[in-house]
């Protein structure tokens, strides 16, 4: 299956924003991917009010998101934030496109580094997979890569692939934790692990002004075996690759860690 990450830099603006998303994803058709995937906080940028953001599914942005999906005929992954009951958003990722409509909401919000996530965003419950043409593709965002039971979960569920959409908060080590993690996330559940990220806003033009988490680039493709098979640098990318399914059930024979654990099984 082949597939495109989008990294990308968002601003504050969800229009403009959609616009970029409709670019960026005629250009991943014309590449001949089924899917492409865009970073957490596409709708908007972290560093803002979200509250006066969100949109429910059924909104302006969300459609028009789907109206994206069906002129380029790709499944589209992208993240937004929609209303919570409490007064709250929740950080959504929204999957949309031919045989695919589902979301998923952040279940484990970034409250780490100085930034408290979880003072605006309500976290989500639900692990959340897709089906794309017959392959099964689990769904994650940013804070999430630190807890590999998650991945596990995406790989129980059937998944040979695990979307991680992020807006990595910059900080010395950061990259180096970044690498690390969606690595050994992907060895955690012996699945294929495509990472996407905003892409440096300072290598886009424009300096961050909070705490903010605004991304850092670097969004990566990652095999079943852990080993890191092709990426991008800090700026606007997109990485086009092909995931070779069969790999996965190879990998689950060789290191069978899945099948050998004895904490945690589903």
């Amino acid at each position: 299956m082949r597939i495109a990450l989008s990294q990308i830099t968002t601003g504050p603006d969800p229009e403009k924003n959609l616009a970029v998303v409709r670019d960026e994803a005629h250009r991943a058709a014309r590449s001949g991917a089924r899917l492409v995937a865009f970073p957490e906080a596409t709708m908007a940028c972290f560093g803002i009010p979200l509250g006066p953001v969100a949109e429910p599914l059924d909104g302006p942005w969300a459609n028009g998101l789907r109206a994206v999906a069906q002129e380029t005929g790709l499944v589209v992954v992208a993240g937004m934030f929609t209303p919570a009951g409490d007064g709250k958003v929740t950080n959504t990722l929204l999957a949309t496109g031919p045989g695919v409509e589902a979301s998923y909401d952040k279940i484990h919000l970034y409250d780490a580094f100085g930034f408290a996530e979880s003072d605006t965003v309500a976290p989500g419950s639900e692990v959340v997979t897709i089906d794309v043409d017959g392959v099964c593709v689990g769904l994650a965002t940013c804070y999430d890569v630190r807890f590999p039971e998650l991945f596990r979960a995406h790989a129980d569920a059937g998944a040979v692939a695990s979307l991680l959409l992020a807006s990595w908060g910059a900080g010395p080590g950061k990259r180096e934790q970044w690498e690390l993690l969606t690595r050994a996330r992907a060895l955690d559940a012996t699945l294929w692990l495509a990472a996407v990220g905003q892409a440096d806003p300072a290598v886009s033009g424009t300096a961050p002004e909070s705490k903010a988490p605004t991304g850092i680039g670097f969004s990566a493709l990652v095999g079943p075996d852990g080993t890191v098979r092709d990426r991008l640098e800090a700026g606007p990318g997109l990485l086009v690759a092909d995931l070779d399914i069969e790999e996965v059930a190879s990998v689950r024979r060789s290191v069978p860690v899945l099948a050998n654990r004895r904490l945690g099984r589903a």
